[in-house]
């Protein structure tokens, strides 16, 4: 993958040319940055933005396994393997529709991809400091197979051990709205204020 490098202030940002854009803040650092993973939904027009210290193997490793459990919980429709794979039962979870334990997600997640068949996430970002992970997503189809959906826009965010497990998860959801009905949450038909869009 060819990266182009670039200096401000004394931090190095590299930005991926291809497969997805890298915005790595990793002070004088020189080494190559670390390969993130795919999701299948990524898109080379709008690539994934990656916020991080890519070159620090436990951040990228903490990014793979928040997008290792998206693509194959959601994406793959392996809800139930997904979670066993990369959640355990003392995983604690803040959404208050779901219960704690990796094993009440991947349940739950497995229902919802039985019923919405093209369910599926696109990550727009990805931001990564320490042992935490923040992701810009929208989750397309979750409540509805019109092929015109707009998805949910979402931030997750997941605390992760020391052995890359996420652990605990907080999350905030928004309906995607459209220009002519922006705020399905507040009213119908409320007009967009701007045209940039939630992702």
């Amino acid at each position: 993958m060819k990266h182009q490098e670039f200096k401000i202030a004394g931090i190095a940002l590299i930005a991926a040319i291809t497969g997805y854009s890298v915005v790595a803040a990793q002070g004088e650092s020189r080494s190559a940055p670390l390969q993130i993973a795919a999701l299948s939904t990524d898109d080379m027009s709008d690539p994934m933005e990656v916020i991080a210290e890519t070159t620090n193997a436990e951040i990228v490793r903490n990014i793979n396994n928040v997008l290792g459990l998206y693509e194959e919980m959601i994406n793959q429709k392996k809800s139930i393997e997904a979670t066993e794979k990369y959640l355990t039962s003392d995983y604690i979870q803040h959404n208050p529709s779901l219960a704690n334990g990796g094993a009440a997600v991947g349940q739950s997640f497995a229902y919802v991809t039985s019923q919405q068949k093209d369910f599926r996430v696109v990550v727009h970002r990805i931001i990564a400091y320490e042992n935490y992970v923040w992701a810009h997503v929208n989750f397309i189809n979750m409540f509805s197979n019109d092929p015109n959906d707009t998805g949910v826009a979402g931030v997750d965010i997941f605390r992760i051990t020391e052995d890359g497990t996420p652990i605990e998860h907080w999350d905030t959801l928004q309906v995607v709205g459209t220009p002519d009905n922006a705020a399905q949450w507040l009213a119908p038909n409320v007009p967009a204020a701007n045209a940039n869009g939630m992702f």
